[in-house]
């Protein structure tokens, strides 16, 4: 996934704050000497023509805190297992391997204000780099620059909005500019209870460049401690270059 990351609800009472399972960043730092994994397995579908592909990957963003406003994030698609199927023929060619690895830094720059409408700021930087297996490597260092904004509304809401650009590379090896932007809204349903729905331009690129993928989900989050959650999403894609379905499930851990 480009952009991996959640908005989730903002920390509470120093309450867990997740960026999965949606695609939002929020802009919480995890916290001075903290350490956050998250993690989950995630499939998706996606048709072209008469082929069909079933990609199975295996998430993983480990985030460390520098301050209480500045992390260190190592993220990865882990494991990926392609399924793919000539729907004429019916022949299935199995690719596996590993994805590439990105590192990051993300910083909050601003504390929000709800009674005056500002929202919490922060940037997240990053730099995915050429470590996967050769199926699914990427060409060279991709870096990328994302805004992230939280507003704190009435009766338990926030509403996130991330805009970015990456400095890409496609299959053929050429340089290109890409851009993404993203907004959803997060309702708590009680102490432990959230749900998020959102609509995310994971990328917005030119067709020769891979075209623009964008993708609507509703993803479902819930506390078993103030340092565990679990989570749950679907989601579908809204263009012919983006996946056509898509399932997580996961959890994030803080120590």
């Amino acid at each position: 996934m480009s952009f991996i990351g959640g908005g989730s609800r903002a920390a509470d009472d120093d309450r867990i704050s997740s960026d999965r399972p949606d695609f939002l960043t929020s802009p919480e730092a995890v916290g001075k000497g903290r350490v956050q994994l998250e993690f989950g397995p995630l499939v998706q579908r996606a048709d072209a023509g008469d082929t069909r592909t079933r990609t199975v990957a295996t998430p993983m963003l480990v985030r460390l805190g520098l301050t209480d406003v500045l992390e260190l994030r190592l993220e990865t698609d882990g494991r990926l297992r392609t399924r793919d199927t000539d729907l004429q023929s019916q022949t299935t060619v199995y690719t596996r391997g590993y994805a590439d690895a990105s590192v990051g830094i993300k910083r909050k720059t601003h504390e929000g204000d709800p009674g005056k409408g500002a929202p919490s700021m922060g940037w997240l930087f990053t730099a995915e780099l050429p470590s996967g297996s050769r199926a699914f490597r990427g060409r060279g260092i991709r870096p990328a620059v994302v805004g992230l904004l939280q507003f704190e509304l009435p009766e338990d809401r926030d509403f996130s909005v991330n805009a970015g650009v990456k400095y890409d590379n496609d299959d053929a090896g050429a340089r290109f500019i890409s851009g993404m932007l993203g907004a959803g809204i997060s309702q708590g349903l009680g102490e432990r209870l959230s749900v998020t729905a959102e609509v995310v331009a994971q990328q917005i690129a030119r067709q020769r460049h891979g075209g623009s993928v964008v993708t609507a989900d509703f993803a479902v989050a819930y506390l078993l401690t103030r340092n565990v959650q679990v989570d749950a999403l679907v989601g579908r894609g809204l263009t012919s270059e983006s996946p056509k379905y898509l399932f997580t499930t996961g959890i994030a851990a803080r120590f």
